[in-house]
């Protein structure tokens, strides 16, 4: 198929390509360069793309494509609180046109990237995906308003598809310290602590970006009746865990390291376990390859092989929300996070010489 990946330039999106297209797809990306300062070791490989922010798409964009993938946005809860409205015109708003583009482009499937953290604060309990949502932030909220608005547009034409992944962790040509695994590891590896910033209990199911990629694979793949208008936990119900319970695992991986709790830590509201048994059962091609001490391992690794310092992980080298606030005091992102014109000029100038 002939797939656009929006994102395609992120943390999960320079790893999805690739493993699409060595899948036998054709690739094409949708990105507006947010984050290509933000490169962890080696650059990620090169796709044909489109520079565009998605809340300029249009439908002309879009013909010609079998599937869009759909990863793009305001990528943590950090980020969404910048700024709420603009997290809803971004994540939310600018999601649905996109959807509605693509069907107006005779677009077949529509694969969004949703999110786990819909379910919010809901304690112990086992979720499923006939579960009630309880969102406690814009990010997790924009979700949920995705998925409802774009359901709406489902047809014989047009069939979407909604994977609500796990908290995602593993190394990327974009890699991001604010998920909890990368987060655990790097305090571990460049301070020798484990450092806790809750009291340890909320549990969070977690899944490995290459993992998250199989699972669109396994999503377009699969013949349309089995994922029309359907929604997926993506992750495996044995990688739900407690924070605490990631931290002892990272304690096993990094050597010398213990574990310190932040002092002023406290419960999270964000605290879900969910079962994942369904995914496994309609789309058998998806078959995770990772568990959180492989990824420690992989991540560990890639740390000592890059030499990775905490004031470039705590600081606007890899941290989104400081990145993001740098480019906005320079003034080459306007209040909206769209580049001024002269910065979209240039880059476009440095991306074709």
């Amino acid at each position: 198929m002939r797939v656009l990946l929006t994102g395609h330039l992120g943390y999960i999106g320079t790893v999805m390509a690739p493993l699409l297209a060595e899948a036998g797809h054709e690739v094409v990306g949708l990105d507006s360069g947010l984050f290509e300062q933000c490169t962890f070791g080696e650059p990620p490989r090169q796709f044909p793309s489109i520079r565009k922010d998605i809340r300029d798409i249009t439908p002309a964009d879009l013909e010609g494509f079998h599937a869009v993938f759909h990863l793009a946005g305001l990528s943590n809860d950090p980020l969404g609180n910048l700024n709420p409205q603009l997290t809803y015109e971004i994540n939310h708003l600018a999601s649905v046109h996109l959807a509605q583009s693509a069907k107006q482009a005779g677009v077949q499937r529509f694969v969004f990237s949703s999110s786990c953290s819909t379910y919010g604060s809901a304690g112990d309990k086992i979720l499923d995906e006939s579960a009630e949502f309880n969102p406690v932030t814009p990010y997790g909220t924009s979700k949920v308003l995705v998925e409802r608005d774009v359901a709406k547009l489902a047809d014989s034409r047009f069939s979407p598809t909604f994977l609500r992944n796990a908290t995602a962790y593993g190394v990327s040509p974009r890699l991001r310290f604010d998920l909890v695994l990368n987060n655990l590891v790097a305090w571990a590896f460049t301070t020798g602590r484990v450092y806790i910033k809750s009291d340890g209990t909320p549990w969070r199911p977690i899944v490995h970006i290459e993992d998250i990629s199989r699972a669109f694979l396994a999503a377009i793949e699969a013949p349309r009746e089995v994922v029309h208008n359907e929604a997926f936990n993506v992750g495996r119900s044995q990688e739900n865990y407690q924070v605490r319970d990631l931290a002892e695992i990272v304690k096993e991986t990094v050597p010398g390291c213990k574990i310190e709790y932040a002092a002023d830590a406290g419960p999270d509201k964000r605290c879900y376990r969910v079962d994942f048994s369904r995914i496994s059962r309609a789309l058998p091609g998806f078959q995770p390859q990772w568990d959180a001490r492989k990824g420690a391992r992989e991540l560990y690794e890639a740390y000592q092989k890059v030499d990775l310092r905490h004031e470039d992980f705590e600081g606007a080298r890899y941290k989104r929300i400081d990145h993001l606030q740098g480019l906005l005091a320079s003034r080459r992102l306007d209040s909206t996070l769209r580049w001024q014109s002269a910065d979209v000029t240039s880059e476009l100038q440095a991306a074709t010489s």
